[in-house]
C-alpha cells in the first residue's frame, strides 16, 4: 500500500510539474503574442506618425501657395480697379466728345443754313434790284 501511495503521489506530483510546466509554457507564449502585439501596434503608430507628418507638409504647402495665390487675387483686384478708373474716364471723354461732334455738325448745318440764307437774300436782291432798274 505504500508502494501504491508513493506511485500515486509521484503520479501527483508528476501530473503537477506537468500542469505547471504547461501554464509557464501558455504564459511565454501569451507573453510572445502580447510582445508581438505590442510590436505591431508600435510600427502602426510609426506608420501613422508619418502619414500625418506627411499631411502636416501638404497642408503647410497648400497653405503657402493658398496665400501665394490670395496675394496674386488681390494684385490683380486692385489692377482691374485702376482699369475701371481708366475706362470709366474713357467713357466720358467718349461720350464728350461724343457730344462734341453733333454740336458741330449742328452748328455747321446752322451755319449752311445761314449761308443760303444769306446768298438767297442776295441773289433775290439783286434780281429786284435788276427788275426795277428794267422797269
Amino acid at each position: 500500500m505504500g508502494r501504491e501511495q508513493d506511485k500515486e503521489s509521484d503520479k501527483l506530483a508528476l501530473l503537477s510539474e506537468v500542469d505547471r510546466h504547461r501554464r509557464q509554457m501558455l504564459r511565454k507564449v501569451i507573453k510572445e503574442g502580447l510582445a508581438q502585439t505590442s510590436s505591431d501596434i508600435t510600427e502602426s503608430l510609426m506608420s501613422i506618425d508619418q502619414m500625418m507628418s506627411q499631411e502636416v507638409t501638404q497642408s503647410e504647402e497648400s497653405i503657402t501657395m493658398l496665400a501665394t495665390s490670395s496675394q496674386a487675387v488681390l494684385e490683380m483686384n486692385d489692377e482691374f480697379k485702376a482699369m475701371t478708373g481708366t475706362i470709366q474716364l474713357g467713357r466720358k471723354l467718349i461720350t464728350k466728345y461724343n457730344r462734341r461732334e453733333l454740336t458741330d455738325k449742328l452748328l455747321i448745318f446752322l451755319a449752311l443754313v445761314l449761308f443760303l440764307t444769306a446768298v438767297f437774300y442776295i441773289r433775290k436782291k439783286r434780281l429786284f434790284f435788276l427788275q426795277t432798274r428794267h422797269n
